[in-house]
């Protein structure tokens, strides 16, 4: 589902560029005299939020983490040399030593792990006493307007398709992210909403992306037939026109301290 670095920009890149520079905001502050000397993007995907750290302060090293080699080569491209390292690695055991970075953030990753209480317990090992842990998940539930409109007319045409949906949505739900870092021992937790604005200049603009395979969402088109894709693809339509379509999808962050 996540093989193709091209293909995820189209499909959600474009979106987590958007998302990136709140989640710092949120999460690490703007202050450039608190940069962070060390910052370890777990599940770094393309380097969208690299990036957006590596911009914001000068002086910051970054170690992304991705399980897609397709995915850590893009970044590798993307991220300035000297203040980075980009590693093939799964979130559920991190590549470095205990307590080597200021702080671990990761966006958009932990509703994809098979246990995202292993995530955090990684991420906090991987994290100095002192140093900060955040993440950030799509509000699948109801407020990621992009997918809950596509799970919704998935389910409507395909019902089987709300067992996937469900899943996702689990780390997502209201106070699940907080839960999460208070059972791992983190102190100082809170949470809070973030919103990204969407623009799609057409109907195709929003479907075709889905057609790429990124994803469960992407995986789930695969997996039909041409007239389930069909069927899919006359729902979506009915329910958001021809375009251009504006959509605001939430986020879910939470942030918190690794005690001294």
């Amino acid at each position: 589902m996540f093989g193709d670095a091209a293909a995820y920009e189209r499909y959600m890149g474009r979106w987590s560029t958007v998302l990136a520079p709140g989640f710092v905001d949120a999460v690490l502050g703007t202050s450039a005299s608190a940069s962070p000397a060390s910052v370890m993007d777990v599940g770094c995907g393309t380097g969208n939020l690299s990036v957006e750290l590596l911009a914001r302060w000068p002086l910051t090293h970054v170690v992304a983490i991705d399980p897609s080699p397709a995915f850590v080569a893009t970044a590798r491209e993307r991220l300035t040399p000297g203040r980075s390292r980009v590693l093939v690695g799964s979130a559920m055991q991190l590549p470095e030593a205990p307590a080597s970075v200021d702080a671990a953030l990761a966006m958009l990753v932990l509703n994809f792990l098979p246990d995202p209480v292993v995530g955090v317990a990684e991420m906090r090992r991987v994290t100095r006493p002192g140093g900060v842990l955040g993440a950030a998940v799509w509000d699948y539930g109801g407020g990621m307007a992009m997918l809950r409109t596509f799970w919704d007319a998935a389910a409507h045409v395909h019902p089987d398709a709300g067992a996937v949906d469900q899943a996702l949505d689990r780390p997502a739900r209201d106070g699940g992210l907080e839960g999460l870092f208070t059972d791992a021992g983190l102190v100082d937790v809170a949470g809070g909403l973030l919103e990204v604005p969407m623009h799609f200049p057409t109907f195709a603009d929003y479907w075709e992306p889905f057609l790429l395979g990124i994803g469960p969402a992407g995986d789930h088109v695969l997996g039909l037939d041409d007239a389930g894709r069909e069927a899919l693809r006359a729902e979506l339509a009915a329910r958001l026109g021809d375009g251009p379509i504006e959509m605001t999808s939430t986020a879910r962050w939470v942030r918190a301290t690794v005690p001294a």
